[in-house]
């Protein structure tokens, strides 16, 4: 049976993989001396943190809680955050983010889907992208999301 990794997943342990620090003092190990084949090498800062990324869940984001979209100024979940309640949010409305802001990753808790746009009235001409309500965390979206729709189901 074959199965395909949803793209936010893949895209937080890529991010997992990026922002890791090297592994201090690892090293290859060279040949061994009797033998023509090279010793298997040491896992690699980019082995590890990409199969830990995989097992250990979303990352720990402090203030955004269930029913909520959170949104992070830059990307890895860094920078100022703006929080929405879903309670608050006119489902199936465009909301813009404050003139001039803009928003390069996410965690969408709302339950329902939501559509991030690159235009800040919704434009469907720019890039924009739809992400499940079960928990999705982004960590770095391919465009600065100006603007969202939070949709019914």
């Amino acid at each position: 049976m074959r199965t395909t990794m949803p793209k936010t997943v893949a895209a937080a342990a890529l991010a997992a993989v990026i922002l890791a620090p090297a592994q201090a003092g690892a090293t290859t190990p060279s040949a061994h001396p009797d033998s023509a084949t090279p010793a298997p090498t040491a896992p690699t800062a980019l082995t590890a943190p990409a199969r830990h990324a995989r097992t250990a869940g979303p990352p720990m984001l402090a203030g955004c809680g269930p029913g909520e979209l959170c949104l992070w100024k830059k990307p890895g979940f860094h920078g100022a955050r703006q929080t929405y309640e879903l309670s608050e949010i006119d489902i199936e409305s465009c909301v813009a983010l404050p003139e001039g802001g803009s928003a390069q990753a996410l965690a969408n808790r709302t339950g329902r889907p939501v559509t991030t746009y690159q235009s800040a009235e919704c434009a469907e001409t720019g890039e924009f992208d739809t992400y499940p309500g079960g928990g999705t965390w982004a960590p770095e979206s391919p465009y600065r999301v100006r603007a969202f729709k939070v949709w019914e189901s």
